[in-house]
């Protein structure tokens, strides 16, 4: 049996990173609509499938988060799905946070759900194949916010999270992300990155969570996207320089989160981070959804027909991920 260090690090493996294919059934019907597909049980099913069976696709993808009605599915042949991940060497996860909701009567700032039986839950889970989990905090920028309660209340819930997660063997994944939606400047989310993940650092040792059994998956440093972008080499500069002064270095690895960057954006940046200069202590991966996954689904279309067609466009951008996950993106697309 693996320990929760050795799972980490396998999920920061150099050169393979985690699809999170773990969308709520409200989401995934957006993503397909955009498609005209419907999202019935039976394609998402088949979807899912899509990704899960690309053939090589364990050279790029360590792990795969799903949802709990994707860990609970099977290929059309009948394996289930955590099976057919871990034969193929990829860690089965579960996303187990119940969303948010507002933190106050008609305020902004958002609190993530989920607590209430998660230790039953997770018991399952585990059963079902599981060995690591997702929880996500949401932290939004704009006019007086975020409120220091809304990042302590946050960073509490992250860390009893974590605190349950570790005690069913199980490695959680610490997601607070800073939004990118907004006018705010480079500078501002930086701040609000670095008093986020302090807070959140802070609460995780308070209550006794073992930081080398782990994984980080934060936003990257970067402007509000009502603004100019920022250049990659300045969002890698400014994202390094803040983990460098929050992140304790026993932590086995960043997994970052795409939030809302195109494919090739959160490709580039991911390069510019690994290729960026300074020192770095933990490995710098990716835990991406939509960058992994927009071109496949137009590839994919809904159509039984276009499966190989889907499986292709998922193979060329997991793998040209796995090259900004290496800082050799760039030389790569050239």
């Amino acid at each position: 049996m693996m320990s929760l260090s050795e799972i980490a690090r396998a999920l920061v493996a150099p050169g393979k990173g985690i699809l999170a294919a773990d969308e709520s059934t409200g989401t995934i019907k957006k993503r397909f609509d955009s498609i005209g597909a419907e999202s019935t049980e039976e394609n998402r099913r088949a979807y899912r499938e899509l990704l899960f069976t690309a053939p090589g696709v364990e050279k790029y993808i360590s792990g795969v988060i799903l949802y709990d009605e994707t860990l609970r599915q099977t290929t059309k042949d009948g394996v289930p799905f955590p099976e057919l991940l871990t034969s193929k060497g990829i860690i089965p996860g579960i996303k187990v946070d119940a969303g948010t909701k507002a933190l106050t009567d008609g305020s902004l700032e958002k609190i993530t759900e989920g607590l209430e039986g998660l230790d039953e839950r997770l018991k399952e889970y585990y059963e079902l194949g599981a060995r690591f989990a997702k929880w996500r905090a949401v932290i939004t920028i704009g006019e007086g916010i975020p409120t220091d309660i809304c990042i302590e209340e946050n960073a509490k819930r992250l860390a009893e999270y974590a605190l349950r997660v570790q005690q069913a063997h199980m490695v959680p994944i610490v997601e607070p992300e800073v939004l990118m939606d907004g006018k705010h400047d480079i500078n501002t989310c930086y701040d609000v990155t670095k008093k986020t993940l302090s807070v959140v650092f802070e609460e995780l040792k308070k209550v006794g969570v073992d930081l080398n059994g782990i994984l980080l998956k934060p936003n990257m440093v970067i402007p509000g996207q009502d603004v100019p972008k920022a250049t990659p080499g300045e969002i890698a500069m400014k994202t390094i320089k803040c983990f460098q002064e929050v992140v304790p270095e026993q932590v086995p690895g960043i997994v970052f989160l795409s939030g809302g960057q195109s494919e090739q954006e959160a490709c580039e940046n991911l390069d510019a981070i690994n290729v960026y200069a300074e020192v770095k202590p933990w490995q710098l991966s990716f835990s991406y959804g939509r960058a992994l996954q927009a071109s496949v689904l137009k590839a994919w279309g809904g159509k039984v027909e276009q499966i190989e067609a889907g499986q292709q466009a998922f193979l060329h951008q997991a793998e040209l991920t796995s090259q900004a996950r290496l800082g050799t993106y760039m030389s790569f697309v050239k």
